[in-house]
């Protein structure tokens, strides 16, 4: 719109004025929607009715909304923000402050905004544009000041949700650090009040955390706790540092769950001792949280998962059929998707089928699932079903039917057919096939790595070491790869000191992880270190009772001379995985009788 049409519709506004024509200033009586605004002026505020009297100051704010309209929002923007000040108008001082944040000219609504404050000093939402809009800046050294008076200025019922939102406002800041020392400058007055202290120990500590600071992070979460032994933010802070391997952490968890935790908390921290591989810890927690919330259905879903690595097939079985039960009765523990929360189970008790063999069983299962995002999943147990049965080619043709439109999908395929013919042993096939589409991505480490575990299946050890090699060159804290060449030379009792170098160095990257911690072990017995070795394997063993880690520590105790505890021990790995080809070797080589 040109200048000129401009100034013809604001006298023909102008004309409406004076003639006592209203339309801008009144309130619909009806109740059916009116009819929409003008594109050329966004709908003035109704809260300025009393303002329109004047009619200068009604000419300014409509000339600003047609040039915020149009092309010259900055002269838009001047308009307003004059008219705010003459009237000290809430409603204006927001609008030239939203005229500017469309513009983008951040510093142009930071004036609007101070000056919206300095009008109104009562204002919280005055305030709180400030100090939004000095954070969206980057301006965080002076964001302090707003920040203590966004705090004083909620009513006192509100202060803790305040304090719990901080750490959002300040999460794309650049400067992660000094954002946690003005927020912990802000919140001294909340530290010495006992009916804010925890929680402003837990925000301070979430500050730190974003700025990697994880001793200040336990310091502040054991400051949360010492205020509020109840409150679960701090242990919630502290399960965050437990994914981050930080050793303390775990304490103020423990602290917290011995007193009434909610068994949410509690399901957490078994999620945490899973992700470390803590296998037997994490069900005892599930254990809890299943007696003390049945309702909880998650619960129930990942310790039948739990107990289906376990090689617990009916214990599995019946916690899954909880879950279910669950599902079809809903309560606040259930998901909200539910046929997608069904897959899951689905999936996981026709894997349950085919380890007992119950093909017709585990296809029934599959058959239950309608979920198109679930699709791929049920295709690919069917085919693990079809090659269980003997027939490969029909699997494999199986997954490679399935569509693959995204790269990810495509390694899925790729990953699902290599699976298949592992299982079945056909190792040079399924070697041919990665290193095929490692040729695509020469660097990938995951592909790599496990071209190089299917490369020692085939006995090609320098192609082996060779292929881990080039892992730990692409991806130096890949600990898998250090792991499996630090075994891989314990177990044929060669260079030991670098074999036990290397897995050391796999424990730096995944500290307690059992399977690493049974490779060091197995170094230490080939090195004669028997009882070391004994150590580590009863520890490895009782976080995770694997198979493979029960046929080492059992050849550690008939090493030793303890047949009973070695039969024993291998007796409970045979109950978990009978199939187990480390275990069943194990025994037979050195003639155990079971």
């Amino acid at each position: 719109m040109t200048q000129s049409s401009r100034f013809a519709v604001f006298l023909l506004a102008a004309a409406a004025f004076a003639a006592g024509i209203p339309a801008l200033a009144q309130t619909p009586t009806s109740d059916a929607p009116s009819a929409p605004a003008p594109t050329i002026a966004p709908a003035i505020p109704r809260s300025i009715n009393s303002t329109l009297r004047d009619a200068e100051l009604f000419y300014e704010v409509l000339l600003g909304e047609l040039n915020a309209a149009g092309s010259d929002p900055g002269a838009g923007f001047a308009l307003m923000l004059d008219a705010a000040r003459r009237s000290s108008d809430p409603e204006l001082f927001k609008r030239a402050a939203d005229i500017a944040l469309q513009s983008r000219s951040g510093d142009a609504a930071l004036t609007a905004a101070r000056a919206w404050k300095e009008s109104l000093p009562g204002s919280q939402e005055a305030n709180r544009y400030v100090l939004q809009i000095l954070v969206a800046l980057n301006r965080v050294a002076e964001s302090l000041e707003p920040l203590r008076t966004e705090l004083s200025l909620a009513p006192e019922m509100g202060r803790i949700a305040s304090m719990q939102g901080i750490p959002s406002l300040y999460a794309r800041v650049a400067d992660k650090a000094l954002a946690a020392t003005i927020v912990e400058d802000a919140l001294t007055a909340a530290r010495s009040d006992p009916a804010l202290a925890s929680t402003a120990w837990v925000t301070i500590g979430r500050m730190r955390l974003a700025a990697s600071d994880h001793d200040g992070t336990i310091a502040a979460a054991r400051n949360a706790q010492a205020a509020d032994p109840a409150n679960e933010g701090a242990a919630i802070l502290a399960l965050e540092l437990m994914e981050n391997r930080q050793p303390n952490a775990e304490a103020i968890v423990l602290a917290y769950l011995a007193g009434k935790p909610l068994p949410e908390v509690r399901m957490a921290y078994a999620r945490a001792l899973l992700e470390a591989q803590r296998y037997s810890e994490a069900a005892r927690q599930l254990q809890i949280v299943t007696q003390d919330k049945p309702e909880l259905a998650q619960a129930w879903l990942v310790q039948g998962s739990l107990l289906l690595q376990e090689g617990q097939y009916a214990r599995a079985e019946a916690s899954l059929q909880q879950y279910l039960a669950r599902l079809d009765n809903p309560s606040e523990g259930a998901p909200t998707d539910n046929a997608r929360a069904k897959t899951q189970a689905y999936l996981l008790l026709a894997q349950i089928a085919e380890k007992r063999k119950d093909y017709a069983a585990a296809q029934s299962w599959l058959d239950k699932i309608d979920n198109a995002d679930d699709v791929f999943s049920a295709q690919v147990r069917r085919a693990s079903l079809l090659a269980a049965q003997g027939k490969l080619d029909e699997a494999r043709k199986l997954i490679q039917r399935q569509p693959a439109d995204t790269p990810a999908q495509q390694r899925a395929k790729l990953m699902a057919e290599v699976e298949l013919l592992r299982n079945a042993r056909q190792f040079q096939a399924a070697f041919d096939l990665l290193e095929q589409a490692a040729k695509a991505t020469p660097d990938d480490p995951d592909l790599l790595y496990d071209q190089a575990m299917v490369a020692e299946k085939l006995n090609r050890l320098d192609a082996m070491e060779q292929l881990l090699r080039r892992v730990i060159a692409a991806k130096p804290d890949y600990h898998n790869a250090y792991n499996a060449l630090g075994y891989s030379l314990a177990d044929r009792g060669v260079r030991l000191p670098e074999a036990k170098q290397l897995i050391q160095k796999a424990l730096e990257y995944a500290p307690g992880d059992p399977f690493i911690v049974d490779s060091l072990a197995w170094a230490e017995f080939r090195m004669g270190n028997n009882n070391e070795a004994l150590r580590l394997l009863e520890g490895a063993y009782k976080s995770r009772p694997d198979p493979e880690i029960a046929a080492h520590l059992g050849e550690v105790l008939w090493t030793m001379g303890e047949y009973h505890r070695a039969t024993a021990i291998w007796k409970e790995g045979m109950q978990r995985g009978a199939d187990n080809e480390t275990l069943r070797e194990t025994v037979k080589r050195l003639r155990a009788r079971l």
